[in-house]
């Protein structure tokens, strides 16, 4: 386990190895704690401690960045030395203007929100929790799989102008994929605190959707009115993000906000926002160049409003401050929110499935991908239990269809969202709290035979 001061230490050291114009180091680190299940079995258990220190170089506007995870004197030496003999061959970056300030990073911040119990959590629990998923699904004839992870995030920032942040958070995930002879269901359950995930609710909740998943129908591809639950929303909301509210995207001309900021894109109904501090998510109150993350309205009530920023896209733009956003170093998609919340409703999972004649209940979708980003078009499969709905009730499970759909235009199409919201991972990086909704059309484009 790497500590605190040990994690500083390193910090400095690596600071004090530079001799470029400008130099950052960050270090990612934490201890990640897995147990894998499948066909009603743990067969994998595993604990793993590492740490990655990056080191970004500039001299002038030229940048190069070089890592390593050994952290003896000689390759942190070697791994600052390759940066600035990498930066040294570079191209200028005609835009850049400098790494963060103290002040462009907004200080300190305080205590980061650390669960107790997921540090503590032992391959123990691990265990007994996952015993409950496969005891139920064995119960009723099924096979379990999935994972429960837990783990401590550190993150150490500094440059040499100033800037200093650590911070340590947690994580904890639980996934469930129930198989029956010929369908599955899917439940999870994430958050800072391993305690707070309900087991039970996770194990019950994919094995009545396996259940309810058995000897599906085919139905055919077209327009219908579709109910999603959380987990699909938050898909759509996580690709929404990647494509269009990063400002390197916009600025880019690849973001549907290019020529739009302060125009109506989606339906009243739906308003987004990141923050990076709000517990109800994973929060992180500092981005990966130390600055403080920033609250920011994305979309309200249909209107696109801001997007996010990191240093170098803010440097493009007279009067621009970074929001926060900046990623890891070893990503160039450019700046992205990373926690973000959908606002929820008033109605229930149940009242929308009443309110609607025919259509489709889904539970999730899986394997998407981007066809258009300016356009928010993308494609991807449901999975894990879809549902016909006919005058306001399921009438039973139909075979998995392709869809393929503008992001946009489906959120255009909101008649109602729920209550109640559940966080779901971000491509790994973050989170996004979404609730269900019901859309008037979404475009199916192909059939399965499963």
């Amino acid at each position: 386990m790497m500590m605190r001061e040990r994690v500083l230490e390193v910090l400095e050291k690596t600071l004090r190895f530079g001799a470029a114009d400008q130099t950052e180091v960050v270090i990612i680190g934490g201890d990640t704690y897995l147990t894998r299940y499948a066909t009603n079995y743990i067969h994998q258990n595993t604990a793993e401690s590492n740490a990655e220190v990056f080191v970004r170089s500039v001299f002038g506007k030229k940048i190069g960045v070089a890592t390593t995870n050994a952290l003896d004197d000689g390759s942190l030496q070697g791994a600052v030395r390759a940066s600035e003999d990498i930066a040294r061959v570079q191209p200028d970056i005609p835009d850049f203007v400098s790494l963060p300030s103290p002040e462009d990073a907004g200080g300190p911040v305080g205590d980061l929100v650390f669960g107790r119990s997921t540090a503590e959590f032992s391959p123990e629990d691990r265990a007994a929790a996952v015993g409950r998923v496969t005891a139920l699904a064995a119960r009723h004839g099924f096979e379990a799989a999935g994972a429960f992870q837990t783990g401590v995030v550190r993150l150490a920032v500094g440059n040499s102008l100033g800037v200093r942040q650590y911070g340590e958070t947690t994580r904890a995930s639980l996934t469930a994929i129930v198989m029956g002879p010929s369908g599955s269901g899917y439940a999870d359950g994430l958050s800072v605190e391993a305690s707070t995930i309900d087991v039970d609710r996770v194990a019950e909740t994919a094995v009545r959707k396996c259940r309810d998943a058995q000897d599906p129908v085919a139905v055919e591809p077209g327009d219908y009115e579709v109910v999603l639950e959380p987990a699909a929303v938050a898909d759509l909301v996580g690709f929404l993000g990647y494509l269009g509210l990063g400002a390197l995207a916009l600025q880019e001309g690849r973001s549907f906000a290019s020529g739009r900021l302060g125009q109506k894109v989606t339906g009243e109904d739906f308003t987004l926002w990141d923050d990076g501090s709000d517990p109800a998510g994973l929060p992180f109150p500092f981005d990966f160049e130390g600055v403080r993350r920033r609250k920011v309205v994305l979309i309200e009530s249909g209107v696109v409003k801001n997007v996010v920023y990191d240093s170098f896209t803010a440097g493009r733009e007279a009067g621009r401050k970074s929001t926060g956003h900046a990623l890891p170093p070893m990503y160039h998609y450019g700046p992205l929110p990373l926690n973000m919340f959908v606002k929820t409703g008033d109605a229930t999972l149940e009242e929308m499935v009443k309110g609607t004649r025919r259509g489709l209940l889904v539970t999730r979708f899986h394997y998407t991908n981007p066809l258009h980003p300016v356009l928010t078009t993308i494609t991807g499969m449901t999975r894990d239990g879809t549902f016909l709905i006919e005058e306001g009730r399921v009438k039973g499970p139909v075979k998995n269809l392709r869809f393929t759909n503008s992001i946009l235009d489906a959120l255009s199409e909101i008649e109602a969202v729920s209550s109640e919201a559940r966080l779901s991972e971000m491509f790994g990086l973050g989170a996004i709290s979404a609730p269900a909704m019901k859309l008037r059309k979404f475009t199916f484009t192909g059939a399965t035979q499963f």
